[in-house]
């Protein structure tokens, strides 16, 4: 199983780690986005996780094995459960601040790809590689090359794709004046 997943749960983990590290540095965009969603929380929990996903993160990417990959499938549970939260109630107008970007609301596309994170560190922790890092080859490799490609396409999708709408660009498109 490990051949099939390792591409997108090593990339599911890098993104904790990519995501994790905004909310430590700025954590009042997540605190506004789960106030706004009807989850009232303090900025230094939100920051107090975002040092644990960052940590999930290096874990399941250092050492990827059946205990990191359950916390990282129950991480991505939670995200998938807020992303749904926010949509059912209409969805935010500012983002969570996961990806450092002021305006990134939550969509159906990141509903289901944090949903497809979560099935993928399920299926690690159900059949867990032996030994990932031990004697590196150039499947390894490219693995791990996999790995940064897929991270980078889902943080295209979830952070900037919803910046391309039609809607996103006229609010931030200047206003024109006629005259």
């Amino acid at each position: 199983m490990w051949d099939l997943v390792a591409g997108p749960f090593l990339a599911a983990a890098g993104l904790l780690v990519v995501a994790g590290v905004p909310k430590i540095v700025d954590p009042l965009p997540l605190v506004r986005a789960l106030r706004g969603a009807g989850l009232p929380v303090h900025r230094q929990v939100v920051r107090g996780f975002a040092v644990l996903e960052v940590a999930l993160g290096v874990w399941a990417l250092a050492a990827p094995g059946r205990y990191a990959a359950l916390l990282v499938a129950a991480a991505y549970l939670v995200f998938t459960s807020f992303v749904g939260r926010v949509l059912r109630r209409g969805g935010i107008l500012g983002s969570c601040g996961c990806f450092g970007k002021p305006d990134t609301p939550a969509t159906r596309t990141h509903l289901v790809l944090t949903a497809l994170a979560a099935l993928t560190a399920l299926l690690v922790a159900v059949d867990p590689p032996a030994s990932v890092w031990a004697g590196v080859d150039g499947a390894t490799v490219t693995t791990a090359g996999l790995a940064v490609v897929i991270g980078f396409l889902a943080w295209q999708v979830m952070a900037v794709l919803p910046t391309t709408s039609p809607a996103a660009i006229r609010t931030t498109a200047a206003p024109t004046r006629k005259g």
